[in-house]
């Protein structure tokens, strides 16, 4: 390097001295953020940014080892999740933060490598989403491996729940859905209720308390070019009505990204979380000037606000490299990030207490900033924009008063002077 430095023509090295700062600052920036403490999926996933890879095979890599690791038995074949029949399926989604560009599978069935073939949607084809049976034989088409997605440990799983009449699952307003495994008739008003589950948020937040039952694995990634990415994998929930997609293959409901502002990941109960599409909102609420910390707070609020006590959490990350979190229904939520300042995998712990807040739109121009204060600090600034007020208010009744008396003074002044000169 200092050779090539010395036998440059001065013009010539300003330029590569330049260039040579710009790369490494922006390799400094690159990041990958990961919901939960999976820290080999961090570690899988920033050895390729290190290797100069891209953000997409980043995030790829980070879901991969996880489906590799079974993280939690939620992700990734022969885990804890099996349908109703017995069956695991498999939801993966990447998506490219420069074009929004992505690939997703719901539903995927004799293939283990999720992810990837998410990433084969995206370029491979123009869709976004391949669904059930044909999305595994667009991969089975590509190469992938058929292979079984059962383990002794899901079939053990699968066989417990139906030995305990089916419960819990997730049908409502269904004969005797609380009593025995199905197949169930619909209730009306003259059947009797008590063994009947009947719609409301309470009893949709009650089956989805812990993640146990589900959970997701959500990564953010920039790399060195400046472009993110997000990637999701889940093997969905324990127990589920075959057929049912979750959040984490969802644009926008488990993740989001905008090259331009930055990246949300979201984890927990989709088929609540992913009526609110909390990754997006996030991205919004970052790209309409709001810091990472309070859009994250703000998506998982407006979820918690219609189903208290859910369980979920968003992580979110800056194109400047600024992570943060909230969550809702569990004490503490622990998430994981590596960038090149920090030698190895590390872990933040995210306190899940109830905040509450006032939110107040402002203004100015052509210009709308978003401000939100916890209810002490709104006090306070209700305080101090009041005695703003007064003293600016103060101020202006000052400066009228003395454009009113100067003339006088003035006039005053001139008489004097003019009997001065009289004498």
């Amino acid at each position: 390097m200092a050779m090539l430095l010395e036998n440059s023509r001065p013009w010539n090295k300003l330029m590569l001295a330049t260039a040579i700062f710009l790369c490494f600052e922006v390799c400094d920036n690159v990041f990958v953020v990961n919901t939960w403490p999976f820290v080999d999926a961090t570690e899988a996933a920033y050895s390729v940014l290190s290797d100069h890879g891209s953000a997409v095979d980043s995030v790829v890599a980070g879901c991969t080892q996880c489906e590799v690791d079974q993280c939690d038995g939620t992700v990734g074949w022969g885990g804890i999740s099996p349908d109703e029949d017995g069956h695991i399926t498999l939801d993966a989604l990447v998506m490219e933060g420069s074009r929004q560009d992505m690939g997703a599978v719901i539903q995927l069935k004799s293939v283990r490598e999720a992810s990837q073939v998410a990433r084969a949607v995206l370029h491979h084809s123009f869709h976004s989403v391949l669904v059930g049976e044909n999305a595994t034989n667009f991969a089975l088409g590509l190469g992938f491996a058929d292979q079984t997605l059962s383990s002794e440990r899901s079939t053990e799983v699968w066989r417990k729940w139906k030995e305990n009449d089916c419960q819990p699952n997730y049908w409502k307003n269904m004969i005797n859905s609380t009593l025995q495994c199905g197949p169930y008739s619909p209730a009306t008003s003259n059947d009797n209720v008590d063994s009947t589950v009947v719609d409301g948020p309470d009893e949709l937040t009650k089956r989805n308390s812990n993640r146990k039952d589900h959970d997701t694995i959500g990564m953010i990634a920039l790399d060195e070019f400046g472009d993110m990415a997000v990637g999701t994998s889940t093997n969905g929930m324990s127990h589920k009505i075959p057929g049912r997609a979750s959040d984490s293959a969802l644009p926008g409901c488990g993740a989001y990204v905008d090259s331009a502002v930055g990246g949300a990941v979201a984890t927990g109960n989709g088929d609540i979380m992913m009526r609110f599409s909390p990754a997006f909102l996030a991205v919004e609420l970052m790209r309409a000037g709001l810091s990472v910390q309070e859009a994250s707070h703000r998506a998982v609020q407006r979820i918690a606000d219609k189903y208290p006590g859910t369980f979920g959490a968003v992580v979110a990350a800056s194109k400047d490299g600024e992570f943060g979190a909230a969550c809702s229904g569990m004490d503490t939520f622990t998430y994981s990030y590596r960038r090149d300042s920090s030698a190895k995998a590390e872990l933040v712990e995210v306190s899940c207490a109830k905040q509450s807040g006032k939110t107040f739109t402002l203004e100015f121009g052509n210009s709308t900033g978003i401000v939100i204060f916890s209810d002490y600090s709104f006090y306070l600034a209700l305080f101090l924009l009041s005695t703003c007020f007064l003293v600016m208010m103060s101020f202006l009744l000052y400066c009228k008063r003395s454009k009113e008396s100067k003339p006088k003074e003035l006039g005053i002044k001139l008489i004097w002077n003019n009997a001065e000169a009289h004498d």
